[in-house]
């Protein structure tokens, strides 16, 4: 599998597509929640969701009822389903399954770029050092430039490919340098300890698990070099149609990203259930976030600086407008 990457992804996209309906045929997309709120509900928001700490503060917002709150507030309902990717959340969307979905930058653009008319509609949170490249503790690679001829696993497609070209960059090296395999950020902690693979780029809770526990150890993460940002977006239609929803929907995200601030404990201890964790062990993982619904000049400028990156590597084909692509109107229906 030596220099395995391709940089020219042909119908890379429609890959992950196909992967993600084999996935979910095998049982990993999961409902949470399938019941209608309120059968009298004017409009339904189908949410795709993912159980990781990435997306805390929409957990919270789900587990501790916040997300019911705001949108009985406009005599509205919804239905959560649980995926394990973000392709996964994109197939439902593209399927027409869901309305609306939480996952990093990348996959999101991937998603728009193969025509999904979606639109980032609000931030989730953002972490540098909740994204990293770990080696086994025992490891003899003690710096970047030793992962040259190396197996670094990662999920093609995914912003941990944005974060392995910036560290490969930083180092003077370039994918052709390393051996890359593709494997679920699930299997990579057995493929690690195995020796299979000699580091993978993983994000939380995976870090955080493997390092607290001393299988792994980090060797270089986001800080300084990427901020990791976790977006929402929405099919425009329904957003187009439903805008207070939509805002409904940021307003209890923000209540979340508020009470993990004031209350990081109670948070912690309100998803560690979903997450498979343990409370102690999410309350830290939280210290490596910031969580918040807003879109900030960063935040945008990021997501345009990861569309760039995909595009030059020809992850994806076409071109799309940033400005187009995120729309801050629903924030400031909400009020944030």
């Amino acid at each position: 599998m030596k220099n395995a990457y391709k940089h020219n992804l042909a119908g890379g996209f429609a890959v992950l597509l196909m992967a993600a309906v084999l996935t979910a045929a095998a049982g990993c997309a999961k409902t949470k929640k399938a019941e209608e709120k309120d059968g009298g509900a004017k409009a339904v928001l189908r949410i795709g969701a993912q159980p990781f700490p990435l997306y805390s503060s929409i957990l919270v917002a789900h587990n501790l009822g916040f997300l019911d709150e705001e949108l009985n507030k406009v005599n509205a309902g919804y239905v959560w389903t649980s995926f394990n990717s973000g392709p996964l959340v994109n197939e439902a969307v593209a399927s027409g399954n869901a309305d609306i979905g939480f996952m990093a930058d990348m996959p999101a653009i991937i998603a728009r770029s193969v025509g999904q008319d979606i639109q980032i509609v609000g931030h989730v949170g953002y972490g540098e050092r909740a994204l990293a490249l770990i080696v086994k503790t025992g490891s003899p690679i003690k710096s970047l430039a030793e992962i040259k001829g190396k197996k670094i696993a990662f999920v093609k497609g995914s912003y941990a490919q944005h974060l392995l070209a910036l560290l490969l960059e930083s180092a003077g090296l370039t994918f052709k340098d390393i051996e890359s395999v593709n494997i679920g950020a699930g299997d990579m902690p057995a493929a690690l300890e195995a020796g299979q693979i000699d580091g993978a780029v993983i994000w939380e809770q995976y870090i955080s698990a493997l390092v607290e526990t001393g299988r792994a150890r980090v060797l270089a993460d986001g800080t300084g070099i990427k901020r990791g940002n976790m977006v929402t977006y929405a099919v425009r239609s329904y957003a187009e149609a439903h805008p207070e929803v939509i805002a409904a929907y940021l307003r209890a995200g923000q209540r979340g990203s508020d009470y993990i601030k004031s209350n990081p404990k109670e948070a912690a201890a309100a998803i560690a259930p979903d997450l498979k964790l343990d409370g102690a062990l999410v309350e830290k993982i939280f210290t490596k976030f910031d969580f918040y619904q807003n879109l900030t000049p960063a935040d945008i400028e990021e997501i345009g600086r990861v569309k760039d990156y995909i595009l030059k590597e020809k992850i994806i084909s076409n071109d799309i407008s940033i400005e187009d692509f995120i729309t801050t109107r629903y924030i400031k229906e909400a009020g944030l």
